[in-house]
C-alpha cells in the first residue's frame, strides 16, 4: 500500500477523502512513539471550539479509540479522529515543519476559510 493511502474500517467510507499524514509527519511520529513500550503510533486528531479563529487543532498521541471514533491510517500511523472532527477535517493533511521560530505539526485543512497566524486556529 502506498504511503499515503487510507485503510478504511468498518463503517468509514473508502470514498470520503480522509487525513493523511506526510512522510515528515509519519517520520516524526515514530520518533516520539517509544515502541519499546508497546506502543503503536497513534495520532489523535480533533477539533474544539475556541482559538483567535474560532476553532483549534487538538493533536495528541491516544491509545483508547471511543465507538464515536474513526481510525484511519496514513503512511503506516494509526490517526484517530472522532466523526464530530471529521466533518471539519475531511481533505486535510498533517505536516511537521521546522522553522526559525520552532517546529511542530501543521494542519493544512482545505475547508478552513481562515486561519490565525500561528496555524493553531481557523474559521469555516
Amino acid at each position: 500500500m502506498k504511503k499515503d493511502m487510507v485503510e478504511p474500517n468498518p463503517g468509514t467510507s473508502a470514498e470520503r477523502q480522509m487525513i493523511t499524514l506526510t512522510d515528515k509527519a509519519v517520520e516524526e511520529i515514530r520518533k516520539l512513539v517509544d515502541p519499546e513500550e508497546g506502543m503503536e503510533p497513534a495520532l489523535r486528531v480533533a477539533v474544539q471550539g475556541g482559538g483567535c479563529a474560532g476553532f483549534s487543532y487538538v493533536l495528541k498521541f491516544d491509545t483508547d479509540v471511543g465507538e464515536t471514533d474513526e481510525v484511519l491510517y496514513s503512511g503506516g500511523v494509526k490517526v484517530i479522529v472522532d466523526r464530530k472532527s471529521l466533518s471539519f477535517l475531511e481533505g486535510s493533511s498533517i505536516d511537521f515543519v521546522t522553522s526559525p521560530v520552532g517546529s511542530g505539526f501543521k494542519v493544512r485543512n482545505p475547508k478552513a476559510a481562515r486561519s490565525c497566524a500561528c496555524g493553531n486556529s481557523f474559521s469555516l
